[in-house]
């Protein structure tokens, strides 16, 4: 059962062979990330409230792992911003021990996840939830980058969101004006030397530039060594002093850890199987991810999960294996052990203006957007969800975004059920198949394409898809759509597209139609091949083919 569950595709890939053009362009691709991943790595480590090298030795020890045990074959890990909020309280109420023993138990949970097989169940998160929490962190990141990128001469940050504000607002005449203009001079460099350095990372070209410019105009701003003094060169195996009574108390630290890790993780995977046509293992993805963080804090490190961006920026430079994830690993751990020790040099106003960025790209503010103009039962779960993760906790987030959202998917089946709705069209049921042409596939969508089934019913469609020239999916049955389904089955549309596929609909409520056309699926399905009617279907996708011989 062990060996169905946990399939590293690099050990799958390695019984193939790696072709030798392979193995260069994927260590071309892990050097790129390996050099992007530094200023991140300190960075989230520093927003995080610990020492930069613990950033470091997570991307080094956890992205190995990641790597070489994940279920992706181009999935890059390490410490991100969304454990930055996470890190943060834990470090505050319980200490570094805390950190370590709670993703310890992080790791065994993602394991445990793995193993029941929930791999697939994690991948069923609503998307306007996901969006909350997500645009939530991004605010929090930012708000903690405030002090830092003003210069303020604040001693302690207050962890609470109105606290920080308050107190931003009472120190604002300690602004310094150097430390605001190395942030800009970083976020300007980051978001645009990309159009000229194409294959140097903006980030690590802004950290690099805004430090030489600082120590050689010798600008009044302070460094990470001004917090943290040396960055060590090393690192050492270490066991955290445990309470065994106290265990109790990093019970859901750790499961906010693991559920985020989790779903993180998962995403990115899903994401990388988009940009390069492959499927990922989620149930391996999973177990890799808690090897990772049970193994990664006994050396220093904190929580790790799979990188969205670092993730895409190793495909983009033609990563397709783990050897990216291996090498960028290698290239950070060299980096550490020769030139770490002028890290210490790097003005906490440049680190400030990469998590800026960051917290820009995360806040997802377009599909924010979107999810208030366009549903209204999607903008109660993503205006909860964010408000909660803001101003409450990650954590209670997460809970009632999911309850909110099986009850607001309850009241919408009662109302439905209310209205009776009975399609009055495709009537004529066509049960036997057989006399299909084979080089038509059929897929009927029975019930409401909403997140718990969107995932799988997409997987199946763009199973069949790949299998066949024309595919019809009849969809007499569904009443209504919810974000997730929408959002998934334009990812399969689109893919399927791709293939050459041609999709055909059939028995399209109006109400389900109304929706395809709010969110510009029709733009990928011609309103000519949606019928009423399956035969008109069928016999119209038999006329296709005809034309295309």
């Amino acid at each position: 059962m062990m060996q169905r569950l946990f399939k590293p595709k690099f050990f799958t890939l390695f019984k193939r062979g790696f072709t030798r053009k392979q193995i260069i362009a994927d260590s071309l691709a892990g050097v790129v990330v390996g050099v992007l991943a530094l200023p991140l790595a300190i960075a989230f480590a520093v927003a995080s409230g610990v020492s930069p090298e613990r950033g470091l030795i997570t991307a080094i020890v956890a992205g190995f792992l990641i790597s070489f045990l994940g279920g992706s074959r181009v999935q890059i890990g390490g410490p991100t911003g969304a454990f930055i909020v996470i890190v943060y309280g834990i470090v505050e109420n319980y200490g570094i021990d805390g950190l370590i023993i709670s993703t310890v138990m992080a790791g065994f949970m993602l394991v445990g996840f793995g193993l029941l097989k929930l791999g697939s169940l994690l991948k069923y998160f609503p998307h306007p939830l996901i969006v909350g929490f997500t645009s939530g962190i991004a605010l929090v990141i930012f708000s903690t980058q405030v002090k830092d990128a003003l210069g303020l001469d604040i001693e302690k940050v207050p962890s609470a969101f109105g606290q920080k504000l308050l107190t931003y607002f009472e120190q604002i005449h300690t602004v310094n004006w150097y430390a605001i203009a190395v942030t800009l001079a970083t976020i300007i460099i980051t978001i645009y030397s990309q159009k000229i350095f194409k294959k140097i990372p903006g980030a690590f070209l802004a950290i690099l530039l805004c430090t030489l410019a600082v120590q050689l105009f010798q600008l009044p701003v302070t460094n990470i060594a001004s917090f943290f003094g040396e960055i060590p060169n090393s690192f050492n195996f270490s066991i955290p002093h445990v309470e065994w009574a106290d265990l109790g108390n990093y019970v859901v630290p750790a499961m906010t850890i693991a559920l985020l890790g989790g779903i993180e993780s998962l995403l990115s995977a899903v994401v990388a199987d988009g940009m390069i046509g492959g499927k990922h293992r989620s149930n391996t993805e999973l177990i890799a991810q808690g090897v990772a963080n049970i193994v990664t804090p006994f050396f220093g490190g904190i929580p790790a999960t799979g990188a969205i961006a670092r993730t895409a920026t190793n495909v983009k430079n033609g990563g397709r294996t783990p050897i990216a994830g291996i090498v960028h690993a290698v290239t950070l751990l060299l980096i550490m052990l020769f030139l770490g020790k002028w890290a210490k040099l790097i003005p906490m106003s440049a680190l400030a203006g990469v998590l800026i960025v960051v917290s820009y790209n995360m806040s997802e503010w377009r599909s924010f957007k979107a999810i208030l103009k366009n549903s209204f039962f999607d903008s109660i779960i993503l205006l909860t969800t964010f408000v909660l993760t803001v101003w409450v906790d990650l954590t209670v987030a997460i809970q009632v975004g999911v309850v909110l959202s099986a009850l607001l998917f309850m009241k919408r089946m009662a109302d439905m059920s209310d209205k009776n709705i009975d399609n009055p069209v495709d009537r004529d049921v066509l049960e036997d198949y057989s006399l299909v042409p084979k080089y038509i596939n059929i897929y009927e969508i029975s019930g409401p394409l909403f997140f718990a089934s969107a995932r799988r019913y997409a997987e199946i469609i763009e199973d069949l898809g790949m299998k066949s020239k024309i595919l019809i999916i009849r969809m007499r049955h569904v009443p209504f759509v919810d974000l997730t389904g929408i959002k998934n089955f334009k990812d399969t549309i689109e893919s399927l597209r791709d293939e050459n596929t041609r999709i055909i609909l059939s028995g399209v409520q109006p109400n389900v139609l109304e929706e395809f056309k709010k969110h510009n699926i029709l733009k990928l399905i011609n309103e000519k091949d949606i019928f009423n009617s399956f035969e008109d279907a069928l016999t119209y996708a038999k006329t296709i083919e005809i034309k295309t011989k």
